[in-house]
């Protein structure tokens, strides 16, 4: 295992590693020393390591997405598609935050951002896999090493965060072959300084989501505040700007063609190590389908919330994720279909299993264990269909706030240490928070559609495969009565109390007797179907615990076999802090046709077209007509940048991450990858998969020229 946890992205396939593939843990740099420096970094790697120190200090994660400090005052960078909750949450039908844009010219004018918004600063990472797995025995049933190492996980995650302040928690690295501990200081006031208007910050909107060539001013700011003596706490007017120990200079040039670039942040997961017959499901049965389902999610909402309405901003959010899920998979099930990916996947398991018949003492250590893993990937697809429309049936927020309420109540009754993860002390703040966003994301008219649409879907279930209580109690029959169903509804939406946040607090803090009492509909529903949601609930944890036990043995063959081929493997992302690196360059989407990597001002001006989501400001407009760049002109192109491409390697979570320089410094965010990259969360190819980023000139530009924002631009330390 001398080769265990280089990076986090690998393509199974056995060949050769491409030269700006992978993400990188920061202390794994210093064995990319060659490599860096034939990229063109200017550091040494070595400097790169320590989270606490320059530049890995000032990157930050937002629970999602990635950002990074540009100030000694807390002041935080990231992708104006990462703020958009807060920006919405702050938002009217009459005063309309996402269209209109906002800036705070002084800290006093700053807006709170949305319940639940953070900012977590790395400060400690350590292995503690002989920890986690000390007790586990090979002989335990799948329920039991599930609920063995949770145990293991609350105990290590308790005894972290009994310094006041912190967020931690235990990541599996190879599925479960390797375990770290994670401690973040939990930066809880956060509060929003800048998000320029709709019509820059999402120029183009879902049409050129995932497409190049891009004119987007993805970016915004948040600020983080502490209380006066420096400590994370809750929200308050007396709070202070948050002082972190590093910042990001802004180079304000942009990039050059060419150019070293690095990205710290934070990406969600891949699965470049799923089997051929997981691939295969997956992109023949799970996208399609699933894909189905969320165009009728979008459809449904758009319908019952018209444009400019109040619902509408209220499922702004809702729908700028689903569209960009539905885009997601859209690609990914093109590129499958044009692609090898799957023949590949095949090639590289014929070359695993011709290696363990030549070599008897591995194929006695890892082919039972292979047998196994494909056999319960074959099991659990059988019920694939089943958890699909179960999952559907949950998306009414009020069915499933009065089962997370319920849930809470019974939760309570056991020790700390004993509750199910989600229902802990820790996590009573993030359960409010929850609570308190209901009102600002719903709409009893949207929820109705939904709520009346995916029950009729899940009622086309044979009746073994329902949740009999659930039918009891909603009076649903072998043949399914919309009608009936609607009316049920409109009653059940009539007489809950739900709907007002003092009541949702107040079940907080009731008894399970108080539940069982109820004569509110929701939480007379959440009673009667609890004991059978939670039978299945405990049947989904001995699958994951089947799974825990045999995908790190299907992962140290992977190791195994790579070391035959002195190959370095790699663990998949998981949403720990990782390094990538490549340069600015474009690509051939197709024979024929070159993609340059730079956007200007004038192609922003060329797409505009006076409708949203080509509706640039006219203010910009005139700008750019009059070729007023300031000092912002890139001589190169002749105009100012906008966007640009790397070869960085990147996947969800990576939203927000600060686009570095040769010299760490910041020169733009990263906020999407083109649209024949989309399948690289499962595959890479080094000629397709490319970042796109905000350029800093650009940001630079409309900040000082648009908006007027010259006290950030004077707070930030700026070099050309």
């Amino acid at each position: 295992m001398k080769k265990l946890l280089i990076s986090a992205a690998l393509s199974v396939a056995a060949l050769p590693l491409a030269a700006d593939e992978g993400m990188w843990q920061p202390h794994q740099l210093p064995s990319l020393k060659k490599e860096l420096k034939k990229a063109g970094l200017k550091l040494n790697p070595n400097d790169l390591t320590e989270l606490t120190e320059f530049p890995m200090g000032a990157i930050v994660s937002l629970g999602g997405c990635s950002a990074a400090f540009l100030s000694d005052k807390g002041l935080v960078a990231t992708n104006h598609h990462c703020t958009y909750g807060s920006i919405q949450f702050n938002s009217t039908a009459e005063n309309n935050l996402i269209e209109k844009g906002f800036l705070a010219k002084e800290l006093k004018e700053e807006l709170k951002a949305a319940p639940g918004s953070r900012v977590y600063v790395t400060e400690q990472v350590d292995n503690v896999t002989d920890k986690v797995l000390a007790n586990i025995d090979a002989q335990m049933s799948g329920i039991d090493r599930y609920k063995a190492i949770e145990s293991k996980q609350k105990q290590l995650i308790s005894e972290c965060e009994s310094e006041e302040g912190y967020r931690c928690r235990v990541s599996a690295f190879h599925g479960g072959l390797e375990y770290y501990l994670i401690k973040q200081m939990e930066i809880k006031d956060v509060r929003l300084v800048y998000a320029p208007a709709g019509a820059i910050g999402k120029y183009g909107g879902d049409i050129d989501n995932w497409m190049w060539p891009r004119h987007t001013g993805d970016f915004s700011f948040y600020r983080a505040y502490v209380s006066k003596d420096g400590k994370p706490v809750e929200y308050s007017e007396g709070n202070v700007p948050y002082k972190p120990k590093h910042f990001l200079t802004v180079n304000a040039n942009g990039v050059d063609d060419g150019d070293f670039v690095m990205i710290a942040g934070y990406p969600g997961s891949t699965n470049r190590y799923r089997t051929s017959v997981e691939v295969k499901n997956q992109f023949e049965w799970y996208y399609p389908t699933f894909r189905k389902l969320v165009h009728n999610y979008i459809d449904i909402i758009e319908k019952n919330a018209p444009e400019g309405s109040d619902a509408r901003v209220k499922y702004a959010s809702t729908l700028a994720s689903l569209n960009n899920v539905e885009k997601n998979w859209g690609s990914m099930i093109e590129s499958y279909g044009k692609g090898d990916f799957y023949h590949r996947k095949v090639d590289t398991e014929n070359k695993l299993n011709n290696w363990l018949d030549s070599d008897d003492e591995m194929r006695a250590k890892h082919q039972s264990s292979i047998d196994a893993l494909n056999q319960l990937i074959l099991v659990n697809q059988k019920d694939q269909e089943t958890n699909m429309k179960l999952w559907a049936m949950g998306r009414d927020a009020l069915s499933s706030t009065a089962a997370n309420l319920y849930r809470l109540a019974l939760e309570k009754q056991k020790p700390d240490a004993e509750r199910e993860p989600g229902y802990q002390e820790r996590d009573m703040t993030r359960f409010a928070e929850g609570l308190k966003r209901f009102n600002r994301r719903w709409d009893a008219d949207v929820a109705k559609a939904l709520y009346n649409f995916f029950i009729a879907e899940y009622a086309t279930l044979p009746m073994d495969q329902r949740v009999k209580s659930f039918d009891t109690a909603m009076g649903i029959g072998e043949t399914f009565d919309a009608q009936k169903f609607a009316k049920t509804i409109d009653s059940m939406f009539e007489k809950t109390k739900l709907t007002d946040e003092a009541v949702r607090l107040a079940w907080m803090d009731k008894s399970v007797e108080d539940f069982n009492k109820s004569d509110d509909p929701f939480i007379q529903l959440a009673v009667a179907t609890y004991e059978e949601n939670y039978q299945r609930e405990l049947e989904n944890k001995q699958r994951s615990g089947q799974f825990q036990q045999l995908r790190p043995k299907y992962m140290a063959a992977m190791i195994d076999f790579y070391d035959h081929l002195d190959k370095p493997i790699y663990a998949d992302a998981n949403s720990t802090l990782r390094v990538t690196y490549g340069n600015v360059k474009g690509y051939s989407p197709k024979d024929g046709i070159y993609a340059t990597p730079f956007t200007t001002l004038e192609g922003l001006l060329a797409k505009h077209t006076g409708e949203e989501p080509f509706n640039s400001p006219e203010a910009q407009n005139q700008l750019i007509k009059s070729k007023d760049y300031g000092k912002y002109l890139d001589k190169n192109l002749g105009s100012v940048q906008v966007n640009y491409l790397t070869t960085v390697d990147i996947t969800g979570g990576n939203s927000g991450s600060s686009t570095l320089n040769d010299k760490a410094e910041f020169v733009g965010l990263v906020f999407d990858g083109n649209y024949e990259s989309i399948i690289g969360d499962w595959d890479y190819d080094a000629n397709l998969k490319r970042g796109i980023h905000v350029s800093s000139a650009y940001m630079l530009w409309v900040m000082e020229h648009i908006d007027n924002a010259h006290n950030l631009i004077e707070e930030m330390k700026i070099v050309r």
